[in-house]
């Protein structure tokens, strides 16, 4: 059987191309995390506001995102968007990243609404009361407290969204799943080069799991940071 048969010289002779699928993956994944946690902000606070103006265009992006496939996205803004808005294409990444962007703000933005949702009313209440307006009651009151309730789903949208990624290798993206097409391609031997995939897969997840988890205890409410060795000595 093939499988019995696992050539592992196929992976090494085509590890340059696994390597920059990897830093193309991360790329990918980070650019678009940030730009989508950036918007996802500003639609999660349009989506909290009490003016129907600003609730629901933002209400209207959120739902339009949220239910449709990223790959459908994906093949809209890199076929159709961009080519009209620049009258050519810009390249798989910036089409890639665009499309991320976008679809991770949708899901970012309920977060942080269900986040800041979360905290007692009380709160902004009394940072009111205090002489903050909205804005600074905001930022300096209810945001701070709502981030520790976000970073687990955070978390969990960034894996999805590294998973995700892998969706852009159908406009040609040289991620790590268009190298395992390109030597599934040439040796016409699937189990090597897509197990390898895979595997690339779950490193990567796994390592930002156990990121997420300690950023995730290091803000928590429970947390203490380690003491100087120094305290308690006399005379220290």
């Amino acid at each position: 059987m093939e499988f019995l048969d696992f050539r592992w010289d196929i992976i090494w002779n085509y590890r340059e191309s696994f390597i920059r699928g990897i830093w193309v993956t991360l790329i990918l994944t980070i650019c678009g995390f940030i730009g989508g946690f950036i918007l996802g902000v500003l639609l999660g606070l349009g989506k909290n506001s009490k003016k129907k103006w600003i609730y629901f265009p933002c209400k209207l992006y959120i739902d339009l995102f949220r239910g449709t496939p990223l790959l459908v996205q994906i093949f809209i803004i890199h076929l159709a968007l961009i080519p009209t808005l620049f009258g050519h294409s810009l390249g798989f990444m910036v089409s890639g990243i665009t499309a991320l962007v976008l679809n991770c703000a949708a899901y970012t933005a309920e977060i942080i609404r269900a986040g800041i949702q979360s905290i007692d009313k009380g709160q902004m209440e009394a940072a009111r009361s205090l002489g903050l307006n909205q804005f600074q009651a905001m930022r300096k009151v209810i945001l701070p407290q709502a981030f520790r309730r976000m970073i687990p789903p955070l978390g969990n949208e960034f894996i999805t969204l590294l998973k995700d990624s892998s969706l852009v290798t159908v406009i040609a993206a040289n991620d790590i799943l268009y190298a395992a097409k390109v030597v599934s391609g040439a040796y016409f031997r699937f189990w090597e080069p897509y197990l390898a995939a895979a595997a690339l897969y779950l490193t990567l997840t796994f390592i930002v799991s156990k990121v997420v988890s300690l950023i995730e205890r290091r803000f928590s409410i429970e947390y203490n940071p380690r003491k100087n060795k120094n305290e308690g000595r006399v005379g220290a």
